[in-house]
């Protein structure tokens, strides 16, 4: 008796319409979700979401900062930078405390545990960066950061580089 075996024919790859394809907007929030789907999944496996690695960021810069002015950085509701701050006090990451000038305001700073998981969470969001920006060369991911940074700074005063005096 022989057994007769079908082969079953490979389905064709989805593909997205033309229109789509065509608008530099589509394309840009398609990226930016599947880029942001592998960070949060890269960074929850390291026990932390993106807006801890974000705060721990900008503390990272040096300065002590007010937790109304880590929420509006942030576009966060005061109470969600409450939890998240609680979170990384907890973990001894960073101190919150009344400030000298104004004990109605708490102002945060980084430790040096902080600063150490900073440097790892930084780690992790390069490698996904490196692994998302493969097809490029290094002149066309520089060329491309640029127009995504002049983008940024034109849609959202809060991407303008901070100087060094302010």
């Amino acid at each position: 008796m022989t057994i007769q075996t079908t082969e079953i024919p490979a389905r064709p790859v989805p593909r997205l319409a033309k229109e789509l394809l065509q608008s530099s907007g589509f394309l840009l929030a398609k990226l930016g979700m599947g880029f942001k789907a592998k960070a949060v999944a890269k960074l929850e496996e390291a026990g932390f979401d993106p807006y801890h690695y974000s705060v721990l960021a900008i503390l990272g810069e040096g300065a002590r900062e007010t937790q109304a002015m880590i929420a509006d950085t942030l576009a966060l509701d005061p109470s969600r930078l409450v939890a998240l701050l609680d979170s990384l006090e907890d973990r001894e990451l960073v101190v919150r405390q009344r400030d000298p000038e104004d004990r109605r305001r708490h102002v945060v700073t980084i430790t040096a545990a902080g600063k150490q998981e900073l440097s790892r969470l930084r780690a992790i969001v390069q490698e996904v960066e490196e692994e998302f920006l493969a097809p490029l060369d290094a002149k066309s991911r520089k060329a491309f950061h640029e127009m995504l940074q002049q983008l940024a700074c034109a849609h959202d005063p809060r991407c303008a580089f901070r100087s060094e005096s302010g």
